[in-house]
């Protein structure tokens, strides 16, 4: 399978947006979180109509459950409102379509009343830098977020010492999601703890015929989410950290090893991981002959309940005990949304005590508020909410937290091509341009 180059990636990427434009907007009367039908109208909602326009990519079991358990707190409370569903979903990689669409209506001067966003890099450097969002301080007092939500992300949600969106959740990038009965049938005894554990155990399950990692890489993101991991575990806080601003190279010894890791582990994945997508990944999981282990984020707790599938435990990824990479999905508000009291109103749900504590426990994250209903959580996200606690907190590279988006499409493209081309000293090498290219600097 060819890799992707930067160009390539980003056309595929609008293509794809294009195609679903059509399919951007929910029509009138339809369910609020009813997914957008072909055909339908492609314009952007107008500002006359008492209406609210949310995008995001949100269209996955678990995702659309959740985001309608919001939309029917704002429903109860704002009746007359029609709420406009527009989600997207497809395209290479998460969000891929949408984000592509999105800025093609933000540059456009049309932007939808909110978005879906990851809190940090990726809405600042995206939107808030450019001059495209409001300020949220005056939110944040009113609704007395600045009280409940930890002082840590209220810092990542601002720039220059003003928020600029709203933190929904708080999703855990680092999470071996295992199934206990594969394990058992190649007689491995409990989940690995270490890459040195996980390959030992590869080895069992490779000689029982059992894949021993699920992978997704038909367009590039999966192997980078992966990737993030193995990467924390061979560089301590500071030297990860030191990745974003110049105080750790690329071209480290360090982020080699971490390649050699992932080429590694390509032996033992799911053999048609080139051509499996992301979207699909979490049914190859359930299925009889799925791979036993995926590296995933915790929305795939949220996935799996909604498909009532229970064979599954959870774990630190491989080596990063006592670490929570952080990543957290927000809203804010575009300058010039066509509703804005309608997109304030739905901020405010969003930061809601009563609207985080109806979100999460469906869509497999914990709260970003620190006084959630307890009684409303299952086990791992209690679990989930203790090592939030007490845990390093590191932050996604390839969901946002960590670097802008640009660098975060080339990262993706680069540990695709390692992927395709089993290539580390190419990949690195295309790492060391990203971070060249992104300005990462001391």
């Amino acid at each position: 399978m060819k890799s992707f180059n930067r160009r390539e990636f980003m056309k595929f990427t609008a293509m794809g947006a294009g195609s679903l434009a059509l399919a951007a907007c929910v029509a009138p009367g339809a369910a609020p979180g009813a997914a957008p039908g072909a055909g339908e109208a492609a314009a952007p909602v107008a500002a006359g109509a008492n209406q609210l326009e949310i995008f995001s990519w949100w269209t996955s079991g678990g995702e659309v459950e959740a985001l309608n358990a919001i939309y029917e707190i704002y429903s109860a409370n704002y009746p007359d409102t029609e709420i406009i569903n527009a989600a997207l979903t497809g395209g290479a990689g998460q969000g891929g379509n949408m984000k592509a669409l999105l800025e093609t209506r933000m540059q456009g001067g049309q932007p939808p009343d909110s978005f879906q966003v990851h809190l940090g890099r990726e809405l600042i450097d995206s939107h808030v830098v450019p001059d495209r969002m409001e300020d949220l301080s005056f939110l944040y007092e009113e609704e007395g977020l600045n009280d409940v939500f930890p002082k840590d992300l209220i810092d990542i949600a601002s720039y220059d010492g003003k928020p600029y969106s709203v933190p929904v959740n708080i999703h855990r990038s680092n999470v071996l999601w295992y199934r206990p009965s594969k394990l058992e049938a190649a007689g491995v005894a409990e989940a690995p703890k270490t890459w040195d554990e996980f390959f030992a155990a590869a080895e069992k399950l490779k000689a029982a015929g059992i894949p021993a990692l699920a992978i997704a890489e038909i367009e590039p993101n999966f192997s980078g989410h992966v990737f993030e991991n193995i990467l924390l575990t061979q560089l301590d806080q500071a030297g990860y950290l030191g990745l974003f601003n110049g105080t750790t190279g690329w071209d480290d010894e360090r982020v080699t090893k971490a390649l050699d890791i992932l080429n590694k582990a390509y032996d033992y994945a799911n053999e048609d991981y080139l051509s499996t997508s992301w979207g699909d990944i979490n049914d190859r999981f359930v299925a009889d002959d799925g791979p036993a282990m995926m590296i995933m984020g915790d929305w795939t707790h949220g996935v799996l309940m909604s498909k009532g599938f229970t064979d599954y435990r959870w774990a630190p990824a491989p080596d990063t005990a006592g670490i929570f990479m952080v990543l957290s999905d927000s809203f804010g508000l575009p300058k010039n949304a066509p509703h804005r009291d309608n997109a304030v109103n739905f901020l405010r749900v969003c930061g809601s005590r009563e609207g985080q504590d109806a979100f999460n426990p469906i869509k497999g994250s914990i709260p970003a508020r620190t006084d959630p209903d307890l009684s409303k959580y299952d086990e791992y996200l209690l679990s989930a909410m203790e090592d939030f606690k007490s845990n390093t907190l590191s932050p996604s590279i390839q969901h946002g937290a960590a670097v802008k988006q640009s660098f975060v499409l080339d990262y993706a493209i680069a540990i695709n091509n390692l992927a395709t081309n089993r290539d580390v000293a190419g990949a690195q090498a295309m790492l060391v341009q990203a971070a060249t290219d992104a300005e990462f600097m001391v």
